[in-house]
Parts: structure tokens; C-alpha cells; sequence
């Protein structure tokens, strides 16, 4: 029903424009030119792609609200949550792991479940929906280490590695990544 309402202001709008444009002189074709430009954007849905178990991106909640439940966790804490954020790293060997952006300079470390699927290496920058486990952990060096070599980064960087680091960690069941197609 709001969408029908919608679609009669919309319409009720654009012959009012027309008439304006048509008594006051305004060239139509540039009007109507307008109005195909602005309906074609706004009529366009945003393209995602879906990864792993098929999620909505409904019910989300943004990199700031994420911030602050990680903030109320404690090591070895679980919650169940989707949030949205920005791809800051993939592994660069396969997909199998990325890093996404919070709001207050942190960052998630994500896993897929069961390794069953694996992101595109090319998505830095990109919005995503994630849905699944967020918890806090302790990152071995050992482990930090193969991450930053996944990531392709310089031995020189990888050596400097000596201490257990606490990290946010997140084991993702779907992802739903923004502007791009399978």
C-alpha cells in the first residue's frame, strides 16, 4: 500500500513539473530528460552479490552500533548479529578471510563457516552485510603472522610480530557484498 501512495505522488509531482514547465516555458524535452534520469535512479535497486547462506540485508545494524557491542564484550564472549561495514583486506591466496572497517578505526577480522565459501580478493573499499557469530579473541603470533602473509605483506612487517594481540573476531555464515555480481 505505501509503495502504491508513493507511486500516485510521484505521478501527481511529475505532471504538476509538466504543466510549470509547459506554461512557464522551460524547454520539456530537458524536464522530461530530468525526470527519466532521477526515476531510473532512484528505481534501481542496489546490486548485491550473495556468499555462503542466503541472508537479507534487513535488519542490519551499522559499523557504529557494531562498535559498541564489541566494546561490551569480553574475551571468549559470542553474540549473534549482521552488520553492515566496509572491506578494508581480503586474503589475497584465496578469499578466505577480510577485514572489515568499524566505525571507530577497529577492524573485525572475518572467517567463513566451515570454510565453505570465500570472498572476491578485489573488494577493498566495498560495502558488505555480514550475518553471523561476533566474538573476541586472542591472536597467537603464529597466526598473525599467516594472516599478514596471506595479506601479501613485506617479511620485514611479518617479523616484527611477537605479542598475543586481542582482536575482534567474526565467523560469518553469509555475506552479502554490495555492487558487484557473481
Amino acid at each position: 500500500m505505501g509503495i502504491f501512495l508513493f507511486s500516485l505522488k510521484l505521478i501527481n509531482f511529475t505532471l504538476l513539473i509538466l504543466k510549470l514547465a509547459i506554461t512557464k516555458g522551460f524547454n520539456t524535452f530537458v524536464v522530461l530528460s530530468l525526470f527519466l534520469v532521477v526515476g531510473y535512479a532512484q528505481d534501481r535497486k542496489t546490486e548485491m552479490s550473495s556468499f555462503g547462506d542466503g541472508i537479507q540485508a534487513k535488519g542490519s545494524i551499522s559499523d557504529l552500533e557494531m562498535s559498541r557491542k564489541y566494546a561490551s564484550m569480553q574475551l571468549n564472549d559470542t553474540i549473534q548479529v549482521k552488520f553492515n561495514g566496509v572491506v578494508k583486506e581480503v586474503c589475497q591466496a584465496k578469499g578466505c578471510w577480510m577485514k572489515v572497517a568499524l566505525n571507530d578505526g577497529e577492524e573485525v577480522m572475518v572467517r567463513f563457516k566451515d570454510y565453505a565459501f570465500f570472498m572476491p580478493k578485489d573488494i577493498a573499499g566495498k560495502e558488505v552485510v555480514v550475518n553471523g557469530l561476533a566474538f573476541i579473541e586472542e591472536m597467537g603470533v603464529e597466526e598473525q603472522k599467516h594472516y599478514l602473509e596471506d595479506a601479501g605483506r613485506p617479511a620485514a612487517e611479518i617479523e616484527k610480530i611477537a605479542e598475543v594481540k586481542r582482536t575482534l573476531g567474526f565467523e560469518a555464515d553469509g555475506v552479502l557484498l554490495k555492487g558487484k555480481k557473481n
